[in-house]
């Protein structure tokens, strides 16, 4: 089995109070940026990449996630993807004071978490992912 990790985060569990709405939600702005082939699908649960969601059975996580997008295009369609399927306005897609050239749009989930897609281009990565392949015995 291969997945795919950035450098300084393992996970992220969100705990949510409507899990299929949620899956709906996260699929959209996901797919908006670009990730669809990542997207994991169980009954219980879902993940992207370091994401991890859940059914909340005592309680709902608060959080701040930022998603990197790869263009201000993709920015702009994980916020129309956002409001469409359930996310409300938290800050229109626009360039941001954080740092030169950051480009963002801001929408909270239907738990009420701040989700944000950013792009800063142009940038330059030393990768686009890390690629992790679990081998031996547990």
């Amino acid at each position: 089995m291969t997945y795919f990790q950035g450098r300084l985060i393992n996970h992220i569990h969100l705990r949510v109070r409507d899990l299929e709405r949620s899956r709906r939600f996260y699929r959209a702005v996901i797919e908006s940026i670009g990730f669809e082939s990542a997207f994991c699908e169980q009954a219980d649960h879902f993940s992207v990449d370091e994401l991890y969601v859940d059914q909340a059975d005592d309680y709902v996580s608060h959080v701040h996630i930022a998603f990197q997008a790869p263009s201000r295009e993709a920015v702009n369609r994980f916020y129309n993807a956002g409001l469409a399927h359930g996310g409300t306005d938290n800050g229109a897609p626009g360039k941001r004071h954080y740092h030169l050239n950051y480009y963002a749009a801001f929408l909270f989930d239907p738990d009420g978490n701040n989700i944000e897609a950013v792009c800063e281009e142009p940038t330059k990565r030393s990768a686009d992912a890390v690629a992790v392949e679990l081998v031996g015995k547990a």
